[in-house]
């Protein structure tokens, strides 16, 4: 039987009145908001439309030569070769670091030329070096999309140029670049690099274009992205404190409405949530009863403070079930997930919580176990038994 305890999680003080933090309107025509502290979206416009990318998409094809630096295919001194469909992406007017044909870059080269540089010729070096081709490049990043669960991302090659099929959803991007995070923390400073000049080649195109690493807001990437089709796009990541934030903007009319607007984003991201330690590892929550245990009932507790994004104009407690398929059937081991916490936060989705048990709760002896027994029967054919 599915059992709910209700409750209300106490929160310590928070200001009131104003308008709720779900009142601001980006101007991007798409943008998805996550803290990755918490784990807990906080705007999602039009996030699962896939859409034209541009730029934004060389993470992709970071990911996929950061995963051939981790499972030793190369290192960060192998070298690789220039085509000439390389060198053209800088006569196309693409972004460049400005390869030549009779360059020998290294991969820390390629990994800087396309972070800092956006350089579309860097993506086909990597694109032709790691798969011999831009177009099986493109293929191997569809399919690795796939497995890692972006469902809206279709690619046709390595460096964002435009064309029908090469989509992505602004959730996917950002998903993307929670995994460059987690995954590569080793490479992952590099997307906070300001300048990269590729053998002193372009002094005035070598700046970093994320218009926000020089804020001193804690941005520390990822990636602009621009096409007259796809507009104005930052992917980007801020840490301030104990939280940090993902968010990927798209749509904008011009470099500096994407600056105003990522910068709008970071500060609406920080100001208007606060986060709470709402339930303390191994505080007890609620308890479930048991069947046939030496103990009638367990205690539920969080195995690791909670802490959750309230938003910071709510008025009311944050409200919580506790749920369980009850009663519980000792033996029962401490710590045993038994039970879940879901819980409501005004203007934000669902959160769900493991609960464990707070102690060992072992099988009653003979007469407990009696006991329970004739219980369970006269409940279910006696009390249950319709009226005569």
């Amino acid at each position: 039987m599915r059992l709910i305890l209700l409750f209300v999680l106490a929160l310590a003080s928070l200001p009131v009145g104003g308008a709720p933090a779900r009142a601001f309107d980006t101007a991007a025509t798409s943008a998805w908001v996550y803290d990755m502290t918490t784990h807990t979206v906080l705007m999602d416009k039009n996030g699962n439309v896939p859409l034209p990318p541009a730029s934004m998409s060389k993470l992709m094809t970071i990911n996929m030569l950061f995963e051939a630096l981790k499972d030793g295919r190369v290192t960060m001194d192998t070298t690789f070769a220039v085509s000439q469909r390389a060198t053209a992406m800088t006569a196309r007017g693409a972004s460049t670091m400005y390869l030549q044909e009779s360059d020998r870059p290294t991969v820390r080269d390629l990994i800087y030329g396309m972070i800092v540089n956006s350089g579309g010729d860097a993506c086909i070096v990597v694109a032709e070096g790691l798969a011999g081709s831009d177009e099986a490049f493109a293929a191997q990043m569809t399919e690795r999309a796939r497995a890692l669960g972006l469902e809206h991302s279709t690619f046709q090659n390595s460096s964002g140029w435009p064309a029908p099929n090469h989509l992505m959803s602004m959730k996917d991007i950002a998903l993307l670049s929670r995994r460059l995070i987690e995954e590569f923390p080793e490479f992952y400073p590099i997307f906070a690099e300001t300048d990269f000049n590729y053998k002193d080649r372009a002094p005035a195109n070598a700046r970093n274009r994320n218009p926000l690493l020089e804020l001193g807001i804690g941005a520390d990437g990822l990636k602009t992205g621009h096409t007259s089709e796809a507009g104005y796009g930052l992917a980007a990541s801020v840490k301030q404190g104990d939280r940090r934030i993902i968010f990927v903007i798209s749509g904008l009319t011009s470099e500096t409405a994407r600056a105003e607007e990522a910068e709008k984003v970071a500060a609406w991201a920080f100001r208007q949530f606060a986060l709470k330690t709402v339930a303390k590892a191994g505080v007890r929550l609620a308890e479930a009863e048991v069947f046939m245990g030496a103990t009638p009932a367990v205690g539920l507790v969080p195995a690791e403070d909670l802490k959750l994004l309230v938003p910071a104009l709510v008025q009311d407690g944050v409200k919580a079930q506790v749920v369980y398929s009850g009663p519980l059937t000792a033996p029962i081991a401490k710590g045993d997930q038994v039970a879940e916490l879901v819980i409501q936060i005004p203007d934000l989705p669902e959160a769900r919580v493991p609960l464990i048990a707070e102690a060992d709760v072992p099988r009653g002896g003979f007469m407990t176990r009696l006991t329970a027994a004739a219980l369970h029967l006269k409940s279910r054919y006696i009390d249950g038994a319709p009226a005569s």
